[in-house]
């Protein structure tokens, strides 16, 4: 199995874990951890762009998380380029303090808003 294919399936796990954890009644232990899955899921989804950019050389070498998804966004990968430098700054707030009604923002935008742009991502990767 190639880098790439590594790394797919990584997120793929990773996104199944995530989206387990945000059918179940929202207790402080589910959103926590929902939030922690977030975080991984988020991290796997950027490093899959970026590897499979580069392994297409459509880039030589992508460095940040925003410049890895202008790239994904340029390249088709992702449909809305915006609302993922919005997810990746709920990620970042999340890695850097904790704040318990941001945190439950971004839960709520995880549910409504997130889940549904890494659930693109993975049907974009299949067709790949």
């Amino acid at each position: 199995m190639n880098r790439f294919e590594q790394k797919k399936a990584d997120f793929y796990n990773a996104l199944d874990r995530l989206e387990e954890s945000l059918v179940e009644s929202p207790t402080e232990i589910i959103i926590d951890g929902a939030l922690h899955r977030f975080e991984f899921t988020f991290e796997l989804a950027w490093k899959v762009i970026k590897t499979y950019l580069e392994y297409m050389g459509m880039v030589e070498k992508t460095g940040s998380p925003r410049e890895t998804i202008q790239n994904g966004f340029k390249q088709g990968l992702i449909s809305d380029g915006e609302e993922w430098i919005e997810m990746m700054l709920a990620r970042n707030l999340l890695s850097h303090l904790y704040d318990e009604n941001e945190s439950r923002n971004i839960y709520r935008n995880i549910k409504e808003k997130y889940v549904k742009l890494l659930k693109e991502l993975k049907e974009k990767l299949n067709t790949i």
